[in-house]
């Protein structure tokens, strides 16, 4: 390494841990520990274990892999300081992990934070896992008595292949469709299952429902909560072919990794069934705790898992209050449905009647697939623009009639003296006829609807307008706006998203905030949570979204006022920022839909639809 290159890793060390200190306390030296700091590698830079541990093994054991949420740097524990000061002399500012450009700086650090629960065999409480259930013949068995070919429950979904027997297992609301038992029910070979738990003292009836799910080498499943009016509280799940780590997680922020040994039996009750999300994090590869001790990195083979249930006959009355549907179910739909119309109405309608000239100064240009979903219609085709705003999107086809609608009056009147066919409604009453649009489009409007079945409704009344084979073209917001390593427009619009392209080592860093502006908004929300019904966060524009369900702030201009004041005015608007393929599953709960296309376009999750 020339003098230049030291000195410039020298510069890059020492930033580094001088923000490690700063943010967390934690020292680094200059002798051998058997801590290594990994800075340009964590969570937020898209790394995760399993892309690092092969790197690190081979010079000695690792014991763990301490990765920081909202971090850009790790943490990698050797047995020995020595393993770990022949892997800092190997890799010190080298680019190890393929296709991922960045360089790591590495440093010895005095202590690692704790972060989470690394006991590989211990799930929460209501957990247990029962390994080599079944032998290597009962597993050939198994897996040759599934009928992927001909029974009609059978499905091919996006992450994996699926099958139910008995009811049918519904993903978009985690339920059962208990009104429509299914011809085929559970084979017969799994009875020796039931029987050996029953013996085991496990169960005392057998199940009435399974779900087979094939997972191939980087597919999982979301995080999730069987719901609780579903099935009664004991859930199974057999794994076959593989092995592979589950995710739980709790609404507190705790999180628990689970070993499901290869023929292991995981029971799931009490609070693990009611309280905890669990899921599989899709990807190629798995952490495994090795037999001696440390850790060693494992190839994900075909996994097949038997998830079996019982049936719930009636409403459930655990204890688990805030993660019951049926607690309660009737005054909190009563209140939701009602709390989401106030919401909308003081931080959707009455912000946007407020902010209609500055919010249409600010929007001008057209996005170019929105434009050329708009501009593939032939000569004669009615396009309807729910959520028109100022009417960006009219006049780009002048072969195709254009109607036009949108919540606020003010932004109506815009279009209105454009010259465009626009009326005023909600989203969720379209005053118009079934079947008389061959195109629709929804940019940015469905996100600012306060619950799921407000979006759902909206997504309906799209497709009720549609004419057969008519197609709509959706956006709504990402909570992640980070999407293949690049930031959307939302977050370059930042200055130290701007500044991190000349300065890479903070690339992946949220910009400070110093202790008065952490204080000013922490008042802020106070006073607006005093002001209102609501207790929603407060989003810091141009950054990163940490929750679904935000008030992102709009600075009104001085010379955009009514009233010429010196005052910036700020206004709260509600939005409900959409996960990775929420909007796809919203959409295909509507029974007469095909989806054409899904894709990320600028901090938006978009999807093409068209009605069967």
């Amino acid at each position: 390494m020339t003098g230049f290159a030291t000195r410039k890793v020298v510069r890059k060390v020492k930033k580094l841990t001088s923000m490690l200190h700063r943010e967390s306390g934690i020292e680094c030296c200059e002798e051998p520990t058997k801590y290594l700091f990994i800075g340009n590698a964590g969570l937020t830079t898209g790394l995760q274990r399993e892309c690092l541990v092969p790197h690190f093994t081979k010079y000695g054991i690792v014991d763990d892999v301490v990765m920081i949420p909202g971090k850009s740097y790790c943490f990698i524990v050797f047995r020995d300081a020595n393993a770990c000061a022949v892997a800092f002399n190997n890799l010190q500012a080298k680019q190890i992990v393929p296709d991922y450009p960045e360089v790591l700086y590495l440093a010895f650090a005095r202590s690692v934070p704790t972060v989470e629960n690394k006991d590989w065999h211990n799930g929460p409480p209501g957990s247990v896992v029962l390994e080599n259930f079944v032998n290597e013949t009962e597993e050939e068995i198994l897996l040759h008595c599934i009928d992927w070919g001909t029974s009609d429950s059978g499905q091919h979904l996006k992450h994996r292949r699926v099958i139910h027997y008995g009811y049918e297992f519904q993903y978009h609301n985690n339920n059962i469709n208990k009104d429509e038992p299914l011809k085929d029910k559970i084979p017969e070979e799994c009875s020796v299952l039931f029987d050996r738990l029953k013996q085991m003292g496990y169960i005392t009836s057998c199940p009435d429902q399974l779900t087979i799910n094939q997972y191939l080498p980087g597919q999982g499943i979301p995080p999730h909560i069987d719901t609780h009016s579903a099935c009664e509280g004991t859930i199974l799940s057999l794994s076959l072919g593989s092995s592979v780590i589950m995710e739980f997680k709790h609404r507190d922020g705790q999180s628990m990794s689970l070993l499901l040994p290869q023929r292991s039996m995981l029971i799931m009750s009490g609070e693990a069934r009611y309280a905890w999300s669990h899921g599989i994090t899709p990807r190629k590869t798995d952490i495994m705790p090795c037999p001696g001790g440390g850790l060693s990195v494992q190839n994900r083979g075909v996994r097949t898992s038997f998830t079996f249930r019982w049936t719930r006959k009636d409403k459930c009355i655990c204890s688990y209050h805030l993660e019951c549907d049926s607690y309660n179910e009737k005054e909190s739909s009563e209140q939701n449905d009602a709390g989401a119309t106030e919401l909308e109405k003081l931080h959707v309608h009455k912000v946007y009647e407020d902010i209609a000239e500055h919010f249409s100064e600010t929007r001008h240009k057209p996005w170019p697939n929105v434009l050329d979903f708009v501009q593939s219609f032939p000569k004669g085709s009615v396009l309807v623009d729910v959520g028109c705003g100022n009417g960006k999107y009219f006049g780009q086809n002048k072969d195709i009639y254009e109607i036009g609608c949108d919540s606020s009056w003010n932004l109506s009147s815009l279009c209105k003296d454009r010259g465009f066919q626009v009326f005023t409604c909600n989203c969720l009453a379209l005053p118009l006829r079934n079947d008389s649009a061959d195109a629709c489009i929804s940019i940015a409007v469905i996100h600012h609807l306060a619950n799921e079945n407000r979006r759902l409704k909206a997504v309906q009344e799209i497709v009720r307008v549609l004419r057969q084979e008519g197609m709509a073209l959706i956006y709504v917001w990402a909570k992640n706006q980070e999407y293949n390593n690049k930031k959307s427009s939302y977050l370059k619009q930042n200055w130290h998203n701007r500044k991190s392209k000349c300065n890479k080592t903070n690339a992946h860093e949220p910009p400070v905030v110093n202790a008065e502006e952490e204080k000013s908004q922490t008042e802020k929300y106070s006073k607006f949570s005093e002001s209102s019904s609501f207790s929603l966060p407060l989003h810091t524009n141009r950054t990163q979204f940490l929750h679904k369900d935000v008030l992102v702030p709009w600075k009104l201009k001085p010379q955009s006022q009514k009233l010429q004041t010196a005052e910036v005015r700020t206004f709260y608007r509600y939005y409900h920022v959409f996960e990775k393929q929420e909007l796809e599953d919203l959409c295909l709960r509507e029974k007469n839909v095909e989806l054409v296309k899904s894709f990320y376009d600028q901090g938006n999750w978009c999807v093409i639809i068209k009605k069967k």
